[in-house]
């Protein structure tokens, strides 16, 4: 029983350390996670410069958090430490798939495999918003590109058939995924359809002469002269 003293001091010297460690994580995962929506706002309201100088922010925040976490497993493998980490890749996957540059790596961005899957899968629904931006503005050949590639993500991610416990519960955001595309579709197949209906429209206003000042109904030739007087 002497040594329990020492045994004791060493345990709480250990505890201390890593209890530091684990308030710090918390609070870079927050100011993590705050630049990660920032950039993402900044990137579907086209303001790229601003996005990129966020993004560098975030990933200088996420290599400081991941460098004192890694000293402990428990930590770093922390639900708030692998979550702010899926929002670093979902920021710079949705950055990536809207701007049509290559898409980053789990390597590039210093994420986990199940963080970066995640993060792929969270990035379709800011994909969605931004579609959705497209068809209000009438841009309706954007919104199909984007569609286009949510449903790459979705087909990609279904293949990914583990447990949970080892993708971080990939499969309830691989069907997020879904009834989001479903949606997205939808509504660009309305778009779609709409715009065709407008053509079509104008083309037969076209032809009967609505639109250059004569009447589809007014009588021509002689027969319309008499008629006026």
């Amino acid at each position: 029983m002497q040594q329990l003293q020492t045994i004791i001091d060493r345990i709480n010297q250990t505890f201390e350390a890593k209890s530091t460690v684990r308030n710090d994580t918390l609070t870079r995962s927050r100011e993590l996670i705050r630049h990660c929506a920032n950039s993402i706002r900044a990137t579907q309201r086209g303001d790229d410069p601003e996005a990129q100088v966020l993004l560098q922010t975030a990933r200088d925040v996420a290599a400081t958090m991941v460098a004192d976490a890694q000293s402990y497993p428990d930590v770093y493998y922390a639900g708030y430490t692998q979550d702010a980490l899926k929002e670093l890749a979902e920021a710079h996957i949705t950055r990536a798939v809207i701007l049509e540059e290559p898409l980053p790596t789990p390597e590039a961005l210093k994420v986990e495999y199940a963080a970066y899957l995640n993060g792929l899968a969270e990035a379709a629904g800011e994909l969605r918003r931004f579609a959705l931006d497209a068809l209000r503005r009438g841009n309706v050949s954007l919104a199909e590109r984007i569609l286009g590639h949510m449903d790459e993500i979705y087909s990609v991610l279904v293949t990914v058939d583990f447990s949970d416990a080892i993708t971080g519960g990939l499969r309830r955001n691989t069907d997020m995924v879904r009834g989001v595309l479903e949606r997205t579709r939808g509504d660009v197949t309305t778009a779609v359809r709409q715009e065709a209906m407008r053509a079509a429209l104008q083309q037969f206003e076209q032809r009967v002469g609505i639109g250059d000042g004569k009447s589809p109904l007014q009588p021509e030739g002689e027969w319309a002269g008499e008629q006026d007087n």
